[in-house]
């Protein structure tokens, strides 16, 4: 995929000026909804149009911004925006977009945008890797608040603690994503950040792993000086991220001050051992107690009401990030112990018949495989695991590998891709459960809702987990009492 154009912010600064009108097209998508909120809180007017009213969009119109919907060019010649901010999802023939242009309007690509927004704050913890990236976000944002460094947080997830995917803090430190879709995460501006793990992932737009791993080399490249940058130590990919690096750019790294988390048993280049180290993981009815070592430091031992190692790691990378910026690793022992996950990353939404009802975003083979290992050491009769590949080419590219993570599985589901920007639909779910069958396994295919909705209707019960993981297939959880 072409690497999106370097974005000129400075020529776009007074765009953040309070009164300025910005429009916003697709205003309903989780990441839109939440900016708009974002420039709203800065004393920007702010309106938007999507191609339905959903529930983000009708949320946003309650707090005082207009939200047309269609799109329609005469909602720009209304406003008169002095910039019009969209998403990569919309097609150039927009006819908002076309209005725009042609009254000499600048549009603003949505990464871009956000880019602007953090550009604001003097302290920016940017969150980057193939899997965790809501979690570790909504994590900083729990030890940040609970610290009173006051963060302004912007996710790609709803949380609990203020019932948004965004929190309006101060003007010191701003908590965000940082995505690699579409090579968003090159327009962002860091003092903090983090690159989780790396993993095949996107393959529309990075076919091969080596694709994945230059766009995030690209990513440490665009790091400024003097810059925070933690890494796992045990993620098998991170030594050719920072290969690619120095090919990229020579002594990039020697200006970046690197810090690392992981395992006692890591190997790092030129280091002994980890900044931050993870010992003595165990497991109290599913849910993690594991002990952290920092520099030499024992930090003593940390509780989690969310499941699973990956989510050790997790806490363990959000830890070393709110560290940098501030904060107590001691104070953020109750932080932890009070998270219990961003909306869809294992929520459990409830119990139907006594069976447990848990949410969950895994749309990688990775974080799907790594889901079902932490939900089974929740005691349980029987797992129900559901998974919804996202994207046809997603589903197609990194087949083996969900077939790997599933066929081991006694009874897994696969339901039907969920797929609302792609147009070649080739593949099928039913691909993949064929060939979980045809290794020996017993998998299950479900062609619509409403089929796997009233199986687990019929066979769950007392004691069972049912594990719905992907987009759409999580409105059965939401309807699971």
């Amino acid at each position: 995929m072409k690497i999106k154009e370097a974005f000129d912010f400075s020529k776009f600064q007074h765009l953040m000026e309070e009164g300025k009108k910005i429009f916003f097209v697709g205003i309903g998508g989780i990441s839109m909804s939440g900016l708009a909120e974002l420039s709203k809180a800065r004393g920007q007017l702010v309106a938007g149009s999507d191609l339905t009213l959903a529930s983000r969009s009708k949320a946003l119109r309650e707090k005082g911004i207009p939200v047309h919907s269609p799109h329609l060019a005469q909602n720009i010649d209304q406003f008169r925006p002095d910039a019009l901010v969209y998403t990569a999802a919309i097609p150039q023939d927009n006819p908002e977009l076309v209005r725009a242009r042609e009254l000499g309007i600048p549009t603003i690509e949505r990464s871009d945008w956000l880019g602007l927004i953090n550009r604001r704050y003097p302290e920016v913890i940017n969150v980057a890797g193939t899997n965790g990236k809501s979690s570790v976000t909504a994590m900083c944002a729990y030890i940040c608040m609970d610290q009173g460094l006051d963060p302004t947080v912007h996710l790609g997830a709803e949380l609990d603690r203020f019932h948004s995917t965004i929190h309006i803090g101060g003007k010191e430190l701003m908590l965000s994503e940082a995505c690699e879709f579409n090579y968003s995460f090159l327009s962002f501006h860091s003092t903090i950040t983090t690159v989780l793990n790396l993993g095949h992932d996107h393959v529309d737009l990075f076919p091969e792993m080596s694709d994945v791993i230059r766009a995030f080399a690209l990513y440490v490249v665009g790091l400024e000086a003097g810059t925070k940058l933690v890494l796992p130590s045990f993620d098998p990919y991170i030594p050719a991220l920072l290969a690619e690096v120095r090919r990229l750019k020579a002594g990039q790294l020697e200006k970046l001050d690197l810090y690392y988390f992981g395992y006692p048993e890591d190997k790092i280049e030129d280091r002994e051992k980890a900044d931050l180290l993870i010992t003595d993981i165990q497991y109290k009815a599913g849910l993690p107690v594991f002990c952290l070592h920092y520099r030499g430091e024992d930090l003593g031992s940390f509780e989690l009401r969310v499941p699973g190692k990956f989510n050790v790691e997790n806490a363990a990378a959000a830890l070393l990030l709110c560290r940098l910026a501030g904060a107590d690793f001691t104070a953020a022992k109750g932080s932890v112990k009070e998270f219990r996950g961003a909306e869809g990353r294992f929520t459990i939404c409830g119990r139907y018949r006594g069976a447990l009802v848990v949410n969950d975003y895994a749309h990688h083979p990775d974080s799907v495989k790594k889901t079902i290992e932490a939900t089974k050491e929740i005691p349980h009769r029987r797992l129900f695991a559901c998974f919804q590949p996202i994207t046809f080419s997603r589903a197609k590219g990194l087949a083996e590998g969900f077939v790997e993570a599933m066929k081991d599985e006694a009874h897994p589901i696969l339901m039907e891709i969920f797929d609302d920007r792609e147009k070649n639909r080739s593949f099928s779910s039913k691909d993949i459960a064929d060939r979980i069958n045809d290794l020996g396994g017993s998998a299950l295919y479900m062609p619509t809702l409403d089929a796997l909705e009233a199986y687990l209707r019929k066979e769950a019960g007392q004691d069972d987990i049912i594990l719905l993981m992907g987009q759409n297939i999580r409105d059965i959880g939401d309807r699971s009492s």
